[in-house]
């Protein structure tokens, strides 16, 4: 084998392990709101301030920040997601749960059919969700590009190996694929506190 050959064949090999690096984002507890929730709770026309951008496009967090009431406690500055939804959804940790005493539902963003429901609150401002609060199942965002090179489409459901000072596998993650999403997978607190979660770690289809 020549120079070149090898120059090329490395350079591939490198090429294939970066396309395999998965970047892991830990998300917090927040809400998303609908447009009638927004104005019970802030005004009627008000509009969210966006405060950052966050990795996947259009996505923003805001300035605004709420109070979730639970049957058992009261969990302060829930920070507020942009833009609004068509149906407002409270996304928390298994650990948020059970300090509100709320029933865990994990699911995928925006299956919130029989799933609990709270209190939020604005200052004097409140809401009653009857549903919408959800532990997000854990999934990768990627565009059709990165979703050829890891060879997945959208719905399949991988296994995912966290490299780390902790290592371990999660199993049935869910790939969600569009021309608008960045290659990225979003797991909750909980989640990244068994993995240990760090700037260095990365994910990897196993």
């Amino acid at each position: 084998m020549g120079i070149d050959e090898i120059v090329k064949l490395v350079k591939d090999q490198l090429e294939h392990y970066n396309a395999n690096k998965i970047p892991i984002e830990a998300s917090g507890r927040h809400i998303h709101l609908c447009y009638k929730d927004i104005e019970h709770l802030f005004g009627k026309g008000y509009e969210l301030k966006k405060k950052k951008e966050l990795s996947q496009p259009g996505q923003f967090a805001c300035e605004e920040r709420v109070r979730i009431i639970g049957p058992k406690d009261v969990i302060e500055n829930v920070i507020v997601l942009g833009p609004a939804r068509s149906e407002t959804q409270v996304e928390i940790s298994l650990t948020d749960c059970r300090k509100l005493g709320v029933k865990p539902s994990i699911r995928n963003s925006g299956n919130i059919r029989d799933t609990a429901g709270l209190i939020v609150t604005n200052k004097d401002k409140q809401i009653t969700l009857e549903r919408g609060v959800i532990i997000a199942k854990n999934h990768i965002h990627m565009n059709l590009e990165e979703a050829t090179k890891l060879n997945v489409k959208d719905s399949d459901k991988v296994k995912v190996k966290i490299h780390s000072e902790r290592p371990l596998i999660f199993e049935e993650v869910l790939i969600r694929v569009n021309d608008s999403f960045k290659l990225s997978m979003h797991i909750d607190y909980d989640e990244a506190n068994a993995c240990n979660l760090n700037k260095n770690s990365y994910g990897e289809i196993v």
